[in-house]
C-alpha cells in the first residue's frame, strides 16, 4: 500500500546516503567498515572515520552533571522546561570566556544542542530563496543542509556539484582560503575555521578580506568555529575579533570537540543585534521565533556541565585533554611526513589533511584500511576538492 502524499523533492536530490553512517547504497564509511570485519572478524579497528572524542570527560564537569542530575530528585533541585535561548548563567560565561572585548552580549547567544544541530535552524531560517557558498572541500552538514530546504538545485553527476551552490576552492594553491576575487557574490558564505576537514585556521587577514567582501556584498557569513579552542598560532578564535563582523556573520559552536561532548550533546550560536535583513529588520528577532518554535532549549543537565566547563578549574583540565589530541595529530604528521607525503593541517586542529596525488581517495581510504585496520574519511566525501586526499 502507498499513500497519496509525495515524497519531498528536496530529500530526492540528495545523495545516496551521508557520509558517515550506514544508509542506502553509495559506499560510504560504515559499509566499508562492516565489510571489512566480516571478512577479518579478528581485526582490532582504529577508527579515525568520523570526528568523535575518545578522552573521558573530566571529573570537574562530569560532578557538575551528576549534581544537576541529583538535584532533580527534591523539590528546590527540580527543574523542567528552561529557557529556549538557554539558561542565562551559561550564555554570560559563553559571552566572557569566548567574546570578552569583541562586544558580544549574553542575549546575542543562543544555548542548543550541538552546532549541526544549529546548521539546519539557520537554513530554516534563511529558507530556500538565498543564494548559497561553501568552501570546497567542507564539512558535508552544510551543502546536505542546503539541499534539504531547496536551495541548492540540481546534482551534477559528472562534477558532484549541485548547480546552484558556489563552490569556493580552498587548497594548498590559495593557502586553504577562497580567492575572493573569482568568488561571485553570493547571500550566505558558510565558513569553518579551523576547517573540518583541512584543519587550516583562517588568518586575522584572511577573516578581515572576507568581512569586508561581505560587507561589499550584503552578504551574510555562517563562520563555524567549533575547532576554534584547538588554534595554537594566535589566529583569530571568533569572527567577531574582526571590527564590522557584527553587521555580517552568525557564528555557531560547540561543546563536543573541545569538551568531549559529542554525546552530551551542547552548543551555541552567536546572532548579533547589529545583523540586519534588507528591509532594516533585525535576524536575531526571526532567529529567536525559529529556536522559540522549533526547540524547548538544551538539556538543563547538559548546560550544568557546560558551566562547570567555562570554570578556572574545568577549562584547565580540558586543555590538557586537547593537549591530548594535539599530540596525536602530531604524531600521526611526523609518521605521513616521514614517508614522504606532504600533510596539511594538525597544528590549529586535530584534523591531519594528506595527499595522495593522482590516486582516488575511495581506493587509499579501502587499501589504508586492508592493510592497517585504520578507518580513515576519504576526502571525496567533503566535496570534489577532496579527491586525491585522505
Amino acid at each position: 500500500h502507498c499513500t497519496k502524499v509525495p515524497r519531498n523533492s528536496n530529500l530526492e536530490k540528495l545523495r545516496s546516503g551521508y557520509l558517515f553512517p550506514e544508509v542506502g547504497s553509495w559506499p560510504w564509511i560504515s559499509r566499508h567498515e562492516s565489510e571489512h570485519l566480516r571478512k577479518n572478524p579478528d581485526a582490532s579497528l582504529i577508527r579515525l572515520g568520523i570526528g568523535d572524542t575518545t578522552q573521558p570527560i573530566p571529573d570537574t564537569i562530569t560532578l557538575a552533571m551528576a549534581e544537576q542530575v541529583r538535584g532533580l530528585s527534591t523539590i528546590q533541585g527540580y527543574r523542567g522546561y528552561g529557557a529556549e535561548q538557554g539558561n542565562m548563567p551559561l550564555r554570560k560565561a559563553i559571552a566572557g570566556k569566548f567574546y570578552q572585548d569583541m562586544g558580544i552580549k549574553a542575549n546575542e547567544i543562543f544555548v542548543s544542542d550541538g552546532a549541526q544541530c544549529d546548521i539546519s535552524r539557520l537554513q530554516m531560517l534563511l529558507g530556500s530563496n538565498v543564494t548559497v557558498a561553501v568552501q570546497d572541500p567542507s564539512f558535508p552538514a552544510y551543502i546536505d543542509s542546503s539541499v534539504v530546504v531547496g536551495q541548492a538545485g540540481e546534482l551534477e553527476e559528472e562534477t558532484g556539484k549541485y548547480g546552484n551552490i558556489i563552490y569556493m576552492n580552498c587548497g594548498p594553491e590559495n593557502d586553504f582560503f577562497p580567492d575572493l576575487l573569482t568568488i561571485p557574490r553570493t547571500d550566505i558564505i558558510f565558513l569553518c575555521s579551523p576547517n573540518n576537514p583541512t584543519g587550516h585556521a583562517a588568518s586575522w587577514q584572511q577573516l578581515k578580506q572576507l568581512v569586508e567582501f561581505a560587507k561589499a556584498n550584503g552578504s551574510i557569513i555562517v563562520h563555524d568555529s567549533a575547532y576554534a579552542a584547538y588554534i595554537r598560532d594566535g589566529s583569530p578564535r571568533s569572527i567577531f575579533a574582526i571590527p564590522g563582523a557584527k553587521e555580517v556573520a552568525i557564528e555557531i559552536s560547540s561543546f563536543s570537540k573541545f569538551a568531549g561532548f559529542t554525546g552530551v550533546r551542547l552548543g551555541w550560536t552567536v546572532v548579533p543585534e547589529e545583523l540586519l535583513y534588507s528591509n532594516g529588520f533585525p535576524v536575531i528577532k526571526d532567529f529567536n521565533r525559529i529556536v522559540c518554535t522549533c526547540f524547548n532549549g538544551a538539556s538543563n543537565i547538559a548546560q550544568a556541565g557546560g558551566l562547570a566547563c567555562l570554570s578556572t578549574d574545568g577549562y584547565q583540565d580540558l586543555c590538557k585533554v586537547i593537549d591530548y589530541y594535539m599530540e596525536n595529530a602530531k604524531i600521526l604528521v611526523d609518521g605521513f611526513t616521514s614517508l614522504g607525503w606532504k600533510v596539511y593541517g594538525g597544528k590549529n586542529a586535530p584534523y591531519i589533511w594528506v595527499h595522495f596525488p593522482g590516486m582516488s581517495s575511495w581506493n587509499v581510504f579501502a587499501e589504508i584500511l586492508k592493510k592497517t585496520n585504520i578507518v580513515t574519511i576519504p576526502g571525496r566525501g567533503f566535496g570534489p576538492a577532496g579527491e586525491e586526499y585522505i
